[in-house]
């Protein structure tokens, strides 16, 4: 007898891998407070033989979890000096999905041909590069259209004047609307049975089940599991940080489509 309790439904939910109906056979039992957990949630226990729920078991929805982007502000140690200070250090408010990133103190002010936005957050630590990610819709507000790109390749993409605490720069190029990605470790990657590079079709577990067809994987050992999407993209979909989208395809290929 497998006895089921709330700390493992929890568990369950938190990698995204707690069904509605929740199955088990007649080998499980579950404690009172697992069955006031998924009662609380509105999730169904449905009772089948254990050759049924092997078979679910194998075939379950791969899940990744969303992590909802703002627009934000990647700058080089250089222009970091120019806009706060010599020798400045931009301070961690609070750490991202991604380890050893983090959302900085610092924000600055975005200024376009056509309109201005204040207080936007600046992320750390300094790259290389001085990049500005920002959504569709910022980009009308600003009077400017950026192309969607994936991070780094900025090469033919507007400039935009950046004002900090005590300077200010203005870039020629680097302001994209960021291209939704999932970042993954190699384990996940193994898990996921992709590469670098591929592709995944994507659905948003949301009331609005919006299907992303082209999310680039990034695979890198630093990374943690997370899909990237735009606030456009995550209005869109319905979608909040926290929340999943069910892989449902690869490559261009549906796996329902598979015989």
């Amino acid at each position: 007898m497998t006895v089921i309790t709330e700390t493992h439904l929890r568990a369950e939910m938190l990698k995204g891998t707690l069904s509605n109906p929740y199955f088990i056979s007649h080998q499980h039992r579950l404690t009172p407070a697992a069955r006031d957990f998924l009662r609380d949630r509105g999730i169904k226990i449905e009772v089948m033989g254990s050759n049924s729920i092997e078979k679910i078991i194998q075939t379950k929805e791969l899940r990744i979890p969303v992590g909802v982007s703002n627009r934000h502000v990647h700058l080089s140690h250089h222009d970091v000096e120019v806009l706060f200070g010599k020798g400045y250090e931009l301070t961690p408010y609070r750490s991202l999905s991604q380890p050893g990133q983090f959302a900085a103190e610092e924000t600055v002010t975005l200024v376009g041909p056509k309109g201005v936005l204040s207080k936007v957050r600046v992320l750390g630590p300094a790259r290389e590069l001085t990049q500005v990610e920002i959504s569709r819709t910022d980009g009308f507000i600003l009077g400017i259209h950026p192309p969607v790109r994936l991070s780094g390749s900025i090469e033919g993409t507007p400039g935009i004047t950046i004002v900090g605490k005590v300077g200010s720069i203005t870039i020629s190029q680097g302001v994209i609307v960021a291209k939704n990605h999932i970042h993954m470790s190699p384990n996940d990657a193994k898990e996921f049975k992709v590469k670098d590079g591929d592709r995944l079709v994507v659905q948003a577990i949301s009331d609005r089940s919006v299907i992303f067809p082209e999310v680039v994987v990034r695979v890198n050992e630093r990374f943690a599991l997370d899909f990237h999407i735009d606030t456009d993209e995550a209005n869109a979909a319905n979608l909040r940080t926290g929340d999943f989208v069910k892989v449902i395809g690869k490559n261009g290929e549906l796996f329902s489509a598979r015989v």
